[in-house]
């Protein structure tokens, strides 16, 4: 456990397969120095039911790009020496995959969560696992000019919160060291996995939105692993 420190975020999709973010994994580290804990809710004391595992192998999408993190999507690998790895747990659960049509309505109220700065300019990050409701943005304000004339993608959506900034501003926006964490919003009474915590100006800037992968742009890729 010496020397270990934290790196991103991740969802868990199936007994064996986490879902992250590419650019996560830029350092390109040997799997065998990557750790998986799954149930932990204080992000540096062990939970009582969680789980723990080694990395396989991680798969980083080929068309990645980390100028503009377009394709921002990776999968690992838990090992294990069965074919089952994760058990499902009251704090342990696989997320649900969108329907590759899934449409939901603009300002739809999701959740995201993560250990992640509770502001742009902290140097430290959470100690507890916290979660916030944003909303999705219509796609027609999810653009460069609405993000400084950064590069804004088909296979990116957005979310935030209208409300103003603050003292708890991250509280309704996603920050460094969530990345890799899910965006999930209810669908026909599910929680479903919609975007990928990926990049964004700051954090909980009034009306500028946090920018995620988008899902259902990867059923296909992911596919393999679920």
């Amino acid at each position: 456990m010496k020397n270990q420190r934290f790196l991103c975020g991740g969802i868990l999709i199936s007994s064996c397969w986490i879902l992250s973010a590419a650019h996560c994994f830029q350092e390109r580290f040997p799997p065998h120095h990557l750790t998986v804990i799954l149930g932990r809710t204080y992000r540096v004391v062990p939970g009582e039911e969680e789980q723990k595992f080694e990395v396989e192998k991680y798969i980083v999408h080929k068309e990645f790009d980390d100028d503009t993190y377009d394709n921002d999507i990776a999968l690992l690998q838990l090992k294990s020496d069965s074919s089952r790895c994760a058990q499902e747990s009251s704090v342990v659960r696989t997320v649900c995959l969108p329907p590759a049509d899934l449409q939901l309505p603009d300002w739809t109220e999701c959740e995201l969560s993560g250990y992640g700065k509770h502001e742009a300019l902290s140097p430290f990050y959470s100690e507890r696992l916290k979660e916030a409701h944003v909303r999705l943005y219509p796609s027609s304000r999810c653009t460069s000019q609405h993000l400084l004339n950064r590069t804004v993608t088909d296979n990116m959506l957005c979310a935030g919160d209208t409300r103003s900034g603050g003292p708890q501003a991250n509280l309704h926006d996603a920050c460094q060291g969530d990345s890799g964490g899910p965006l999930v919003c209810l669908n026909d009474g599910r929680m479903t996995l919609v975007g990928i915590i990926s990049w964004g100006l700051g954090c909980g800037q009034k009306d500028v939105p946090g920018v995620y992968t988008k899902v259902t742009n990867y059923l296909d890729w992911i596919h393999p692993a679920s």
